[in-house]
């Protein structure tokens, strides 16, 4: 994939960034680059540092890896099972009993995070909003308090040439994304 074509000068890592749908489903996780990418995470901003977000890694081959592509809706089940590791990034929606209204946002952070030190590290992400909130929440105890916000795929780039055509179609199309002037509201 090429980089992103950009109207101003970003970043190498954001630019060449890309969700795939393709993993590598024999090349085992990368330990290394994966605690990287959680402490990425980590470090995110949040509101007065509360820190909402919480994770459920789970490794391929793993029966939590199995609940996770359970809980996926359509097409995410027929690829993210090849993911050296799906990530669960969850918001806790308060913290002492009063609540955090920026929950999600935080944790998205932790996410956005996340996905640059794994592309920075030469591994793919791909995160999905497709997928059973409730059945992640009971699969791994979440109560009222947590719920999910993405699944992320994690892993190693897989042969594009291998896959199935009409994921090799959704990889080689051109990335494209609105002119910034349509997202700005005020520019004043």
């Amino acid at each position: 994939m090429s980089p992103a074509v950009t109207s101003a000068p970003i970043l190498d890592v954001l630019a060449e960034r890309w969700s795939t749908r393709i993993f590598d489903a024999a090349t085992p996780i990368d330990e290394a680059a994966l605690a990287s990418a959680l402490e990425a995470a980590r470090w995110a901003p949040s509101a007065n540092n509360t820190q909402p977000w919480r994770f459920v890694v789970a490794r391929r081959g793993t029966a939590e890896h199995a609940q996770i592509v359970d809980a996926l809706m359509g097409l995410n089940q027929a690829w993210a099972a090849d993911a050296a590791a799906l990530i669960v990034f969850a918001a806790s929606a308060s913290l002492d009993g009063k609540p955090l209204p920026w929950a999600a946002y935080d944790t998205g952070q932790a996410a956005a995070h996340f996905t640059v030190q794994a592309h920075a590290s030469g591994l793919y992400t791909h995160q999905m909003g497709g997928f059973h909130r409730d059945q992640i929440g009971e699969a791994f105890g979440f109560g009222d308090d947590l719920a999910a916000v993405t699944v992320m795929a994690f892993g190693a780039l897989g042969d594009i040439d291998a896959a199935p055509e009409a994921l090799r179609e959704r990889e080689q199309a051109p990335r494209t994304r609105r002119p910034i002037e349509e997202s700005l509201v005020v520019d004043a």
